[in-house]
């Protein structure tokens, strides 16, 4: 046999491997998501998009943003979650008195052996998993306390710096904004949003389930399927997908184009809309849309993956004019718009 023949057998010996520990690799990950899913799904019902939302957030290294009337499901769905993956679990509910301390944490004086020292008591933003249960029933100063935490995965107190715990995840509910006594959420805090994620009211076979499963003496509970670290190890995952170059310019595409002074921008985009979704918008629908891939049994991501994620990673990011504000126009109506007139390369 030939130099060159040997060569092109041991090549394709290789590809052939690599193509084996891809495909398998990806079929751990989505049995592994699945089994999530399933586990969420035995104490949550008729929310299963809003499950796929949260679970694309942890695993996309971000945080969500739950916006429903109370009652749905929103608490309990972020408690089930760490229980599913043996995480260190936490809530903050939010309050107009609640104080940037009450959540990051603060210096305290303790005495030992007559010797008087500063010690930090941590707060409840201590944990894997942190609840920010009505979010906007907070001032904007105190929202604005959680800003480093889910930007750096740190915390700052009297000049110095404490590290979080990885994962770090941030779940935030908040009501419609025109529900008496509530702040809108920064700017910039909407923006370290992964996603947002509206969530609706069941439908009647839902409630119907909901009653079975709640009103007798049997309440399922959930039980840990995944470790934290099997967290960690598929989020690396999910940066490793391949993104070909045709789809990641349609991304971009479809970003610009919720900017108002952009070319490609829509007629909807131009009259509604102040200012676009930031670079970090495009930053989450990548992500989700790799998520996505993995979810579908796939290690490439496609047009439709991206076309999925768009409303949910861009919704919050996007700030309407006053015309917009006026008429009532959702952010979803301009998205929608956008993936209909953006053609594919």
């Amino acid at each position: 046999m030939s130099t060159a023949s040997t060569a092109s057998t041991a090549s394709t010996a290789r590809t052939s491997e690599t193509a084996r520990d891809i495909e398998s690799t990806v079929g751990s990950f989505t049995t592994d998501l699945r089994r999530l899913r399933e586990e969420i799904g035995t104490m949550i019902v008729g929310q299963d998009k809003i499950i796929e939302g949260v679970l694309m957030c942890l695993l996309g290294g971000g945080h969500a943003l739950l916006e429903g009337v109370p009652g749905l499901g929103k608490t309990m769905l972020v408690r089930t979650l760490a229980e599913t993956i043996h995480a260190h679990f936490s809530r903050i509910q939010f309050t107009p008195d609640l104080m940037p301390a009450d959540i990051v944490g603060t210096n305290v004086i303790t005495e030992e052996h007559g010797a008087k020292r500063f010690e930090f008591q941590k707060g409840p933003i201590f944990a894997n998993i942190l609840l920010a249960d009505e979010i906007n029933r907070a001032t904007p100063k105190t929202q604005s306390a959680l800003l480093e935490a889910m930007s750096e995965g740190s915390v700052t107190v009297a000049k110095q710096t404490y590290q979080l715990e990885k994962p770090f995840f941030v779940l935030a509910t908040q009501n419609p904004l025109e529900m008496e006594g509530t702040y809108p959420l920064p700017e910039a805090q909407l923006d370290r949003f992964f996603f947002k994620l509206v969530v609706e009211y069941p439908a009647k076979a839902d409630l119907h389930t909901i009653l079975d499963r709640t009103t007798t003496d049997e309440v399922p509970r959930p039980k840990p399927v995944i470790e934290k670290a099997r967290i960690m190890e598929m989020r690396e995952l999910v940066r490793k997908v391949p993104l070909a170059r045709q789809i990641q310019d349609y991304a971009v595409r479809v970003v610009l184009a919720t900017h108002p002074e952009n070319p490609e921008s829509t007629a909807m985009s131009k009259q509604f809309m102040r200012y676009g979704a930031s670079p970090r918008g495009l930053q989450a629908v990548i992500l989700a849309a790799k998520i996505r891939a993995l979810l579908e049994g796939r290690y490439a991501v496609a047009i439709d993956d991206i076309r999925h994620v768009a409303a949910p990673a861009l919704r919050h990011r996007m700030i309407m004019n006053f015309e917009g504000e006026a008429e009532g126009i959702r952010t979803d109506a301009i998205i929608a718009e956008i993936l209909k007139a953006t053609k594919e390369a």
